[in-house]
């Protein structure tokens, strides 16, 4: 049995190990052969040589990771060992920088397969359950295409369709009847432009959030624009979405296409449209899984839980 030392250096090793020893225990749990211990920023590891090989290479992509992401979660660290997060360590890999200072990167390999796709491409479908950053990781392109000056605008729009309720039934004015079904683009959007700066570029419609219905008639052009909840759209609203596209624009459509909340016999036009546009050229598609669940680790327990029932 072989005995080595490992140092952590160039970060916080609080920030390693988590709070109460949390992040330490997840690589106890994946690493039952070796014995792990530690004393400040030393961790003595004795097992066979193969496994600490393996264990050391785990713990250079965790520290990596903490040097570019100054907030993580115990589900980040858990992917990082599971070989399932990006870490990326490279500045190239930062989307934009956020609120206070947050850097936004694609947190998982098919994140980052969304990031090079829409960069090829001028329509993406991120296709994924819910809580694997699709639509968070297109509106952070979007903010950074808008920053970049690549667009004038972004517009963001959701059919408004939710588990069978209607807009009719909603107290106030239109705004007021369809915010609540915008309300994840407004957080999102929230996470990654200072208040100020957000609430001018809606009074000046460089940055616009609509529902669905608003977007007949118009021509997109100049703009980076996200249609999200895309499964909740019948084959006609799609298809009018998709030709608003305007000679400069980028556009991208997420969708679970396990969660439509469309009535009863109205199939959804996502399915479709996928079957229909694959293989073309300028066209890219994305499909996330329980593995770039970015919420509450137990989030993708749940996916994977429902799946099995799906399957039997």
């Amino acid at each position: 049995m072989a005995e080595r030392k490992y140092l952590i250096e160039d970060i916080d090793p609080s920030r390693f190990f988590g709070p109460y020893n949390s992040y330490f225990k997840v690589f106890k749990a994946k690493y039952p052969t070796l014995t792990l211990s530690s004393r400040g920023e030393k961790i003595t590891i004795k097992g066979e040589d193969k496994d600490i090989d393996d264990f050391t290479k785990a713990v250079d992509s965790i520290i990596k990771y903490l040097k570019v992401n100054q907030k993580v979660s115990l589900g980040d660290i858990e992917r990082v060992v599971e070989g399932e997060e990006n870490p990326q360590p490279k500045e190239n890999g930062i989307i934009i920088h956020g609120q206070n200072g947050r850097i936004i990167t694609a947190r998982t390999k098919n994140q980052q397969e969304l990031v090079d796709k829409v960069e090829k491409n001028d329509l993406v479908f991120a296709i994924g359950p819910a809580g694997t950053g699709k639509t968070y990781t297109a509106v952070a392109l979007a903010v950074k295409a808008l920053k970049n000056k690549e667009v004038k605008k972004i517009i963001l729009c959701r059919p408004a369709v939710e588990a069978g309720e209607s807009l009719g039934f909603l107290p106030g004015d239109m705004k007021d009847k369809v915010d609540p079904y915008l309300r994840p683009l407004y957080d999102a959007l929230g996470d990654m432009i200072p208040p100020e700066k957000y609430k001018a570029y809606m009074e000046k419609g460089i940055i616009e959030v609509a529902p669905l219905a608003f977007m007949r008639g118009r021509t997109l052009n100049n703009c980076f624009a996200i249609l999200d909840e895309g499964q909740n759209t019948t084959n006609t609203q799609l298809k009018m979405f998709l030709t608003r596209m305007g000679p400069i624009s980028k556009v991208v459509v997420t969708g679970d296409l396990t969660q439509v909340d469309l009535p009863p016999r109205i199939a959804s036009g996502l399915g479709p449209a996928l079957n229909l546009l694959k293989g073309v050229k300028g066209i890219g598609i994305v499909r996330l899984n329980e593995n770039d669940v970015v919420r509450h680790r137990l989030v993708k327990d749940i996916i994977k839980a429902y799946n099995k029932q799906k399957d039997k």
